[in-house]
């Protein structure tokens, strides 16, 4: 039957090809399309109802978590600030190549895109001084009621910073209500994802039943948007490591080699995680911050995650004919940042809707095509994984060289024993 992954992939290119091929013969399909419809719209909804609680547990749980983290010493503190200005920084470059790429080219299907998916009035953006008081919520119940993500974030963040500071047995007992709010909501997910590959083909069925063929073209884009702005992101670690690291180009390279290899085909970070220890080593770090740091990145630090994000935002305002301002893509940005901080290292399907659900509700998008990029996202999920890897080797290599003692060899560890197997 295969993995979840590509049987999702299978329900997609299927609803894709029946759609289109239906619309390009000219066949009837009100029935189909009703059925579809209402098929799909269920299985969205069942993953919309999971989006409030599991986004304010996780960011209530995560931020204490970073919080503490934080304030347990210098290195993690270090690597706390390092995480938080690279991912920031991720986010924004995002937000800077996202529109002059997705606008070299337009795919004939956009138009059909943007009069298909989002009919009607999407909501109005209120003037800037009733939005900044509107990011305090009155009252959180009915900000949570009314789907009000921006507030209800904000809200969560300032509660997981406040339970950080409770004596050590009440924060524990809120928290691990939190956290155990937060598992429940995520056996949920997995109990929905079981469905969707039959979701995604209804849902990818209407698209393609209305639009054509052509939708496939626009998706498709849409994953060599993804692709090329990750493989900036994975290169620009290495200036990193080399500048600021103090390790050498070739070195560097070798040491990332094979943790790069597992990322690839396992697309698991922890997967990588003994590779990346021992490249670690091979870059002559001492073994005291490598195995504080990387266990770290590997749950906290995802450099591909905020410009997917972004990425994701974008693309569903370009195919439904919104026009971001300056503010909204702040918006977006501000939230894909926090978003990878405090969402947990589980397998990105899991925390799909969590993690981009928030940014396009935020600045008024619809998010019925969510789904669509859940399906392809097992694609662009290797270079994901192998640019997240070669961060986490990256930042540690930084974060070593800033360690009293140093940290990293000056010399040529490239030449160190014979190459390390993969």
């Amino acid at each position: 039957m295969g993995s979840p992954a590509v049987r999702i992939l299978a329900g997609l290119g299927l609803g894709l090809a029946i759609g289109g091929i239906g619309a390009a013969t000219g066949w009837r399909l009100e029935g189909a399309l009703a059925v579809a419809g209402a098929v799909g719209g269920i299985w969205l909804d069942a993953l919309k109802m999971t989006i409030v609680p599991l986004v304010f547990s996780l960011v209530v749980t995560g931020i204490a978590a970073a919080a503490a983290s934080a304030g347990a010493g210098g290195v993690t503190r270090g690597a706390f600030l390092l995480f938080t200005v690279l991912l920031l920084g991720s986010a924004v470059t995002a937000a800077l190549l996202g529109p002059l790429l997705l606008g070299a080219w337009s795919p004939p299907a956009m138009d059909a895109l943007r009069a298909g998916i989002a009919p009607g009035e999407l909501p109005a953006v209120p003037p800037p001084g009733e939005w900044l008081r509107g990011l305090v919520p009155s009252n959180v119940v009915s900000s949570a009621a009314a789907g009000a993500i921006v507030p209800l974030t904000l809200f969560a963040l300032l509660f997981g910073l406040a339970a950080a500071r409770l004596p050590e047995e009440r924060g524990q007992a809120v928290l691990g209500f939190f956290a155990a709010v937060a598992e429940t909501m995520l056996v949920i997910v997995r109990w929905v994802l079981l469905l969707a590959p039959i979701g995604v083909f209804a849902l990818a069925f209407g698209v393609a039943a209305r639009v054509g063929l052509g939708a496939g073209a626009a998706l498709a884009w849409y994953v060599t948007v993804q692709i090329v702005v990750t493989l900036i992101l994975g290169l620009a670690m290495y200036p990193l490591a080399i500048l600021a690291g103090r390790v050498k180009p070739l070195a560097f390279a070798r040491a990332a080699a094979p943790a790069q290899a597992v990322a690839a085909s396992t697309q698991s970070s922890l997967a990588s995680l003994p590779l990346m220890l021992a490249g670690a080593e091979r870059l002559g770090l001492s073994a005291r911050v490598p195995s504080v740091m990387l266990p770290l990145a590997v749950a906290l630090f995802r450099i591909a995650a905020p410009a997917s994000i972004v990425i994701v935002t974008l693309t569903l305002a370009r195919m439904t004919g919104v026009e971001l301002g300056i503010g909204q893509v702040a918006i977006v940005v501000l939230m894909a940042t926090l978003n990878t901080l405090v969402i947990a290292g589980l397998p990105n399907q899991i925390t799909f809707f969590a993690a981009y659900a928030p940014p396009a509700i935020a600045v008024g998008l619809p998010i019925e095509l969510l789904p669509l990029f859940l399906a392809i996202d097992t694609i662009p999920d290797i270079f994901y994984t192998v640019s997240n890897v070669t961060a986490d080797l990256a930042v540690t290599s930084v974060a070593a060289a800033g360690a009293p003692n140093g940290a990293a060899s000056p010399d040529a560890p490239e030449e160190k024993g014979p190459p390390l197997d993969q």
